[in-house]
């Protein structure tokens, strides 16, 4: 039981690590945004304050449903004889209270990242300059190919961004990761609208409707397998001190025959059963628990590669494991020690 919580640590904190890798998965434009342009071009033509990115972040509560958010301005340039976009990116702000490590790439300034296509029509790698409104920017890192749009991207500073597209201050997108986990038929996106709509009047949200439901759906499985295999390995090891102890009671009928006949009660019968199974619980929870430990230290590394570095040895579960065995145990060989105070001593002995 506790190879399998560790890992299922491991193993959820994976799956948020996967999902939150798969991208943001919701944009928040202006709310006069015309979106048949949005759509055919990628970017909004509408702006907003920068300011609105930390008046989100500020708000009560808003981590439950959004984060990971990144304010971004986007413009349409001609570089190299062709049209590319050019991407100013904010660092992305996360909640406050968990320490949850940013999306997206880090970009200093005066420095740029180029897409694929671009760096290939530019003929430019890693360390050239490229000048850009009168200001000389190194290549940071072309980047590898991605087969998307991506390919004809350029990343800079949100600051940079600005002042290239002559937008000081402005914005027209802020990229996030809804925080609910809900699929499609479960109709997230009223609820990241309502709660848009008391934050943001001014701005609106859409939501990548594929990609969330694919983080969602896989978040809902581990869930699910978790909620499944805990109670039922509980009750398999229930079910294997029961029948060791009604073995144990079958084993010893002379013995609790004798008890009987000198006059010891049912309690105290069944306290010897009892006591027994906890004694042994209580062992065997150490036990376990340092063999569990021992495995998930040794086998969960190379199953959860993206998160290995954070399987550890929990002591918490040390404590719930003397804790909780014993009762468990109890709890199991509660019928066998009724079945040995309700023997008949005299029959008992008879046989014996």
């Amino acid at each position: 039981m506790t190879a399998y919580l560790s890992t299922e640590s491991a193993a959820e904190r994976e799956t948020k690590r996967v999902a939150r890798d798969l991208g943001f998965n919701l944009r928040i434009l202006p709310k006069q945004t015309d979106m048949d342009l949005y759509w055919f071009q990628g970017f909004s033509d509408q702006t907003m304050p920068e300011a609105t990115v930390e008046r989100l972040a500020n708000y009560q509560g808003v981590f439950m449903t959004y984060n990971h958010l990144m304010a971004s301005l986007r413009q349409k340039i001609t570089m190299g004889g062709g049209d590319v976009i050019l991407v100013g990116v904010a660092p992305t702000i996360t909640s406050p209270d968990k320490k949850k490590r940013p999306m997206g790439f880090t970009i200093k300034a005066r420095t740029l990242h180029l897409g694929y296509q671009v760096g290939q029509r530019l003929g430019l790698k890693s360390g050239d300059t490229l000048q850009l409104s009168g200001h000389d920017f190194k290549i940071e890192k072309v980047m590898v190919e991605y087969g998307t749009e991506e390919d004809v991207y350029v990343y800079g500073t949100l600051k940079d961004v600005q002042g290239i597209a002559g937008k000081p201050g402005q914005i027209n997108e802020i990229k996030a990761i809804d925080c609910l986990c809900l699929t499609s038929d479960q109709d997230p996106i009223s609820i990241l609208r309502k709660e848009l709509e008391k934050i943001l009047p001014e701005a609106k949200v859409i939501q990548d409707r594929v990609q969330a439901d694919a983080r969602a759906r896989q978040r809902q499985m581990v869930q699910r397998k978790f909620e499944f295999l805990s109670p039922f390995l509980m009750v398999c090891g229930a079910i294997w001190v029961a029948v060791l102890s009604a073995l144990n009671v079958r084993e010893r009928r002379s013995e609790i025959g004798i008890w009987r006949a000198l006059g010891k009660g049912g309690g105290f019968i069944a306290g010897l059963v009892i006591g027994k199974a906890m004694i042994i619980g209580f062992f065997a929870g150490f036990i376990g628990f340092w063999v569990g430990n021992s495995m998930a230290l040794e086998v969960g590394p190379s199953i959860f590669q993206i998160t290995a570095k954070a399987i550890k040895t929990e002591w918490s579960y040390l404590v719930w494991s003397l804790i909780l065995t014993p009762l468990l145990a109890a709890a199991a060989s509660f019928i066998p020690a009724m079945l040995a105070v309700t023997q008949d001593p005299a029959e008992t002995l008879r046989e014996s």
